[in-house]
């Protein structure tokens, strides 16, 4: 594998991660990335944190989840997977609970095909279109059939009652349109508010 690019995206993952966590964007060990180099892909371990993300804490696996090195990836592994398999494009996938896109996700009105109004123009020309996907428990495999089959409908994902997931053609490129899906969510919750939120 070219060690060049795994540095590079390394350096990159942990800058995102730690500029996330000092920032407020994601909590405790809720959060989990990856990113593909060489048809390999590298994803945060089980139970790491953002705020104190090392080198070491990322597992290496293969395309169909096989673990190659280190420690036990993070549970929803499945939801990345299916990510890259939607695209060749898709080189490194992000998943948080920004407080805004959790708090937007919990609104029961939202719109499937289109779950984050664009009220500035920089949502669809960074992004795309965000899709809802049905609530299901974090990690199950209800959540990751439900995620698939969401997939073909938009460009980046809210998970209803749960947080965002977005990919990018580069760990940059995702933390980019992370930012720009939790600025669009806040933007909405101040100029539509909480509105009638759905329990689980």
């Amino acid at each position: 594998m070219d060690n060049i690019e795994i540095e590079k995206a390394m350096s990159e993952a942990l800058w995102a991660a730690h500029s996330l966590f000092d920032r407020g964007k994601t909590s405790g060990s809720s959060a989990n990335m990856s990113f593909m180099v060489d048809g390999h892909i590298y994803i945060t371990a089980s139970g790491s944190c953002f705020g104190t993300l090392r080198e070491e804490d990322f597992s290496l696996v293969t395309l169909d989840g096989s673990l190659l090195k280190g420690a036990k990836p993070s549970k929803e592994l499945p939801l990345h997977l299916h990510y890259y398999r939607k695209s060749g494009e898709i080189k490194a996938v992000i998943h948080t609970h920004g407080p805004y896109a959790a708090l937007w996700s919990c609104r029961s009105d939202l719109k499937e095909d289109d779950a984050i109004p664009s009220y500035t123009p920089y949502l669809r020309m960074k992004l795309g279109k965000v899709t809802c996907v049905p609530y299901a428990q974090p990690g199950s495999r209800e959540l990751f059939d439900a995620f698939e089959k969401a997939l073909p409908l938009g460009d980046a994902y809210l998970l209803r009652n749960h947080g965002a997931i977005v990919g990018g053609k580069s760990i940059m490129d995702a933390f980019y349109c992370l930012e720009e899906l939790e600025e669009s969510a806040r933007l909405a919750c101040l100029i539509c508010g909480v509105g009638s939120c759905s329990r689980i």
